[in-house]
């Protein structure tokens, strides 16, 4: 990856890495006024992958309706990177080229993602880290959710339902962790390791998932069934997809599920938490997250300060960026209800989107309705 962060700022237009979003619904809130050519300008909003659902479900239409309630007459400028740090860099500055004067930037590597910033920089146009941290000090802001804390609300779901079924000390964990390059991975992996290294459960092995692909969780996984076999007694994967990947892994190995974490409350997730082989997952409200970047976004066009805005964080490389950091959820079966279907994390039709034929009956279990 040390390559990728010295790619230069001039790099060739990719012609094909851009489309306009569509401006999708609206959303209350905000003004329209703005100062001299922010009602009009373009906003470059940046997305890491396609493997995970919640970009294009979620993340995406959550910020062009509200940059739509906000500036109806501004573009959204998107590019997902599809795992592609250097596609990454060429498609911010594209967007560069094409005249953006705000961009919303959710890095695939963070290191690389720096020399985005600092093209940004060279053209007085400021960068929003969104949901992970650049490891660059010129950003504006930075807004995601408390990332460390949701490791350790994976950790303590998984240790404490450990000794709900009462397994001994000393008893064997996995741990399937999110992508090296990552920022926001290795934050998980240090929350969910201050509460496991105190657990008195054992970690037999662990593994940082390339580009958080869920088939190379399943790979190793299914490694590492073969190798510890019921010594395993419960499994850490830091997301719903790298969770689908042990679940698979289990099913081809006839081995029986044991406790799993996951995170972004994903509908493969919850349905495999209704399943029964996957215990929990982490809910993330993307829509205040998105929305809020949204505002970010606009304040700044505006040449004004957001708000919401109200604590710090520190790039590795030093200094300081004002940070928004929101809380996550722990979710198991019993709160599917008031959570995510309460919330229509998946639409108006959240309940009937989880409830197919397969998980009625545990639907009805848990109230889901």
């Amino acid at each position: 990856m040390g390559r990728l962060a010295l790619v230069a700022a001039t790099v060739a237009i990719a012609a094909t890495a851009l489309t306009a979003c569509s401006n999708g619904g609206s959303s209350s809130g905000g003004s329209t006024s703005g100062t001299s050519g922010a009602s009009t300008a373009k906003v470059g909003l940046l997305l890491p992958d396609s493997v995970t659902a919640r970009y294009a479900a979620a993340d995406r239409p959550y910020f062009t309706a509200k940059m739509k309630s906000l500036c109806p007459k501004c573009s959204v400028l998107y590019a997902n990177a599809d795992a592609d740090p250097a596609k990454q860099q060429q498609q911010a500055q594209s967007m560069l080229t094409q005249g953006a004067k705000v961009l919303v930037l959710d890095p695939q590597d963070g290191e690389a993602a720096a020399a985005i910033v600092a093209a940004a920089k060279q053209k007085n146009v400021p960068v929003v880290s969104y949901d992970r941290l650049i490891d660059s000090a010129d950003l504006s802001y930075y807004i995601s959710f408390d990332n460390q804390k949701v490791g350790q609300l994976q950790a303590t779901a998984l240790v404490d339902k450990l000794h709900a079924d009462g397994v001994p000390a000393g008893s064997g964990i996995l741990m399937v962790n999110g992508a090296p390059t990552d920022p926001n991975a290795a934050q998980f992996k240090a929350g969910a390791h201050s509460v496991i290294d105190k657990s008195g459960y054992k970690v037999l092995a662990e593994y940082d998932t390339i580009q958080w692909l869920p088939s190379n969780a399943q790979s190793w996984a299914a490694s590492q069934i073969t190798k510890f076999g019921t010594k395993i007694k419960g499994i850490y994967a830091a997301n719903d997809g790298t969770a689908g990947g042990v679940v698979a892994a289990e099913k081809s190995g006839n081995f029986t599920p044991v406790p799993l974490t996951g995170q972004d409350a994903q509908l493969s997730g919850i349905q495999n938490i209704l399943a029964g082989t996957q215990y929990m997952t982490v809910y993330k409200a993307v829509k205040p997250e998105a929305e809020d970047a949204a505002q970010m976004a606009w304040a700044l066009l505006n040449g004004k300060s957001w708000s919401g805005a109200t604590t710090t964080v520190s790039p590795k490389n030093g200094g300081t960026v004002k940070a928004e950091l929101l809380q996550p959820v722990a979710v198991t079966a019993g709160n599917i209800e008031s959570t995510v279907v309460k919330d229509q994390f998946y639409g108006s039709d959240s309940a009937a989107q989880i409830c197919t034929a397969a998980y009625t009956t545990a639907c009805t279990k848990n109230g889901i309705k």
